[in-house]
């Protein structure tokens, strides 16, 4: 009997993943069909014309590779720092579950309350307006549970070998800190913000309300009152307006465009985590 249910749990799991797998493929098809004949050459070098009708992505795509690098560079020290103190300083097992049941936690909060954050503290209270660094550090919370966690399953896997050796040579905590755990733990680093980053570059709601606009808008000048445009923001504008055969070409082209930045993301992340798995297996 109780081969038999295992059997019949394990045909569910591989029903429900072709399932999830065929829908996923239907999607893409879909996406790469529709959007397939707006990418040119043009797309990419234009800049929007025509309430979307006309032009191309320019200043969207270079906006959310400004919101990107902006996460980047704002989640990884805080994300580094987090990381170290669960490995280095909490001592105990309470607080360090106490510490990664807050990731959990922050992880799973809704992007439109990191939105509506941003709008209230960074927009209102800071008096920022609309900003591309308000936008960025937005979408550096969003994906700070997912590059901190990283982290901390890399430093996790280093063996303890390493930092004992490193003490018995002498080397203070900081020099270990320095010399043994960052360089070992650079992967992690790396294979988490891809993943984090390809989650925000498909994010609209934290965006929406602090940094980004429509039209309008090119390299930002300053940081008040210095929006960007974006592609989460330019389709999700778009599909109110779909109904126009040149809105719905430009739409589904932008949404193509977008899905290759997100599984390129992806998909650079994986040899990384590949080889992280590799070495937590041999090791």
């Amino acid at each position: 009997m109780r081969k038999f249910l295992d059997a019949v749990t394990a045909l569910i799991a591989f029903a429900c993943a072709l399932l999830a797998l065929a829908l996923l493929g239907g999607l893409v098809y879909v996406i790469v069909q529709k959007g397939g004949p707006a990418i040119s050459w043009g797309f990419f070098t234009e800049q929007i014309r025509l309430v979307g009708a006309a032009g191309g992505i320019f200043w969207n795509l270079i906006g959310t590779l400004i919101l990107l690098l902006t996460a980047f560079l704002a989640s990884a020290p805080i994300a580094i720092a987090l990381a170290l103190m669960e490995r280095v300083w909490l001592k105990s097992e309470t607080s360090r579950s106490i510490l990664r049941t807050g990731l959990y936690a922050i992880n799973g909060v809704p992007s439109i309350v990191f939105g509506i954050f941003g709008f209230i503290v960074l927009v209102q209270w800071c008096g920022w307006g609309k900003s591309w660094l308000a936008g960025g550090l937005i979408l550096a919370m969003v994906i700070l549970p997912t590059v901190t966690v990283a982290l901390m399953e890399r430093l996790k896997a280093i063996p303890a070998k390493y930092v004992e050796a490193a003490a018995g040579l002498g080397l203070s905590r900081s020099q270990i800190i320095w010399a043994v755990l960052l360089r070992q733990s650079w992967g992690g680093l790396i294979t988490g913000s891809l993943l984090g980053l390809a989650r925000a570059a498909g994010e609209v709601a934290p965006i929406m309300f602090t940094a980004t606009i429509f039209a309008g808008a090119a390299m930002p000048h300053a940081i008040k009152e210095s929006p960007v445009l974006s592609l989460p923001y330019h389709i999700f504008i778009l599909a109110q307006d779909s109904f126009d055969p040149g809105v719905g070409s430009k739409l589904w082209g932008s949404a193509l465009v977008l899905l290759g930045l997100v599984f390129s993301l992806s998909l650079a992340a994986l040899p990384t985590r590949l080889r992280i798995h590799e070495e937590a297996h041999h090791g």
